[in-house]
């Protein structure tokens, strides 16, 4: 057996791997540096092992002979794109950590013609000057909106990157210095740790908290109004629920306290619907115009929930406001950039036409069981393996994303199980293909809801389970 000393020997240099003639249309295609680089980590990994006694004579051999293969799986990793498409079928439509709502196809093309090369995003077509960006949704969301408008103020939209630089710039905008006045009950922490008193903290305004968590009454908000008070906040429980003996100050009377007082009221609403929700059986989630129309003053909301678009935080309400919150400095710092406005303007556009099919997570909230129930019996009906056993079982969609926590679609799911394999096992199988699949594990199965997959996806979803 031969020595450390001499195993190393064996090792061709990193040039020299480089340079072989089997990589040199890697080469070709990739560029000698990325190559070069790639090699030098192969060889690495090498000597590593050899230092850790896990090669012998023959293994290393072994491990030479296959070196150029080994530099080009390594070369595709490292050029292979981390974000990457996979199929949902957890059957959570505003899944979170899967990138939450899917962008339409218009919406998609839109934002394609925008980035390919310049657009109008600054500049006024008409007058030949310098124009602003948010005209382009700001028309959009005038009609949508414009039922919530009256002889006081028009209202007005603006965008920025997600719906906690939205709060943050009202916040600093309306209440920097001075107190915010919330319900107890309502100091919700979302996603990634972010908490309602963390944003205001940042924001300079100061925290005034009223009520009792369960419970919170108008006068509760009366009692703390005094004259360092710049702002009431009412912010909407998205992402969990209080149930039992409890309260919530209603939205007419916070209203009806911040005519009283002259001071402005604001709804974080998180989510933020602009299409009834009641029509897929959806209650007690109040929808963007709901707030307006009921006399809130400022509302934000995100625009890749409920909304349907990419990523970012939408603040609605009376223009006077609104125009403070542009002219803010702050406004600059989370400003969205092309790509975005492409894709929330295309968004929007079909909501001006009612063309709600369109938009696919509002696709996927309307499909009914039935819908789901045929597309299942169809899909297990082209499984092509006897080791697999599927079946149909009744279950429950979920919106997902922080909103409407105990609101549940009814649904038909696929269960799989496998002689050989348990349910977490075929959960990471099936995460390791070329298109990973994301399902989700009760009881042993593996279960799998249509709701969310393209049928498009549908025969991929079908081959990957027979190849178990």
């Amino acid at each position: 057996m031969k020595a450390q000393a001499d195993l190393y020997r064996e090792l061709p240099g990193v040039d020299e791997l480089a340079r072989a003639s089997e990589l040199a249309s890697l080469v070709a295609q990739e560029g000698q540096a990325a190559v070069t680089e790639a090699a030098r980590v192969v060889l690495s990994r090498l000597r590593n092992q050899i230092a850790a006694g896990l090669l012998d004579d023959a293994r290393l051999a072994l491990a030479i002979s296959g070196v150029q293969s080994a530099v080009e799986a390594e070369l595709r990793r490292a050029l292979g794109y981390s974000l990457r498409p996979v199929i949902n079928a957890t059957g959570v439509i505003l899944h979170t950590n899967l990138g939450r709502a899917p962008i339409s196809a218009k919406a998609l093309e839109h934002v394609g013609e925008t980035a390919a090369g310049y657009s109008n995003l600054e500049f006024d077509l008409q007058s030949g000057e310098r124009g602003k960006r948010d005209v382009h949704v700001d028309r959009l969301f005038g009609k949508l909106l414009s039922e919530a408008a009256d002889t006081r103020s028009e209202i007005s939209t603006i965008v920025v990157n997600n719906n906690a630089a939205a709060v943050l710039l009202v916040l600093n905008t309306l209440a920097e210095g001075g107190e915010v006045i919330v319900s107890r009950g309502e100091l919700v922490e979302i996603g990634g740790s972010f908490r309602v008193p963390e944003v205001m903290a940042k924001s300079g305004a100061m925290l005034r908290e009223v009520g009792a968590t369960n419970r919170t009454y108008i006068s509760d908000y009366e009692r703390a109004i005094n004259e360092r008070t710049r702002l009431l906040l009412r912010v909407h429980r998205s992402n969990f629920e209080i149930t039992g003996f409890t309260g919530q100050a209603p939205i007419t009377g916070l209203v009806s306290l911040a005519h009283k007082h002259k001071l402005p009221l604001m709804e974080d609403l998180g989510s933020g619907a602009l299409f009834d929700l009641l029509t897929i059986g959806i209650n007690h989630e109040p929808g963007v115009l709901d707030s307006l129309r009921a006399g809130v003053h400022v509302v934000t909301y995100s625009g890749d929930k409920l909304l349907g678009g990419p990523q970012s935080g939408l603040i609605s309400g009376r223009g006077h406001l609104v125009q403070k919150m542009r002219s803010n400095s702050l406004f600059r710092a989370l400003r969205v950039d092309k790509l975005t406005y492409a894709a929330l303007e295309a968004t929007l556009i079909a909501y001006v036409k009612r063309d709600y099919a369109n938009l696919p997570a509002l696709r996927m909230m309307s499909l009914s069981k039935a819908k789901i129930t045929k597309r299942a019996e169809a899909l297990v009906a082209t499984l092509k393996t006897n080791k697999v056993k599927a079946e149909l079982m009744d279950g429950e969609s979920l919106l997902g994303g922080g909103s409407a926590p105990s609101a549940v679609l009814p649904t038909t799911l696929i269960a799989i199980t496998h002689p050989e394999l348990s349910g977490d096992q075929i959960l990471r199988r099936l995460r390791s293909i070329e298109l990973p699949i994301i399902a989700r594990v009760e009881q042993g199965r593996v279960l799998f809801d249509l709701r969310t997959v393209f049928p498009e996806q549908e025969s991929h979803l079908a081959e990957s389970l027979s190849r178990l």
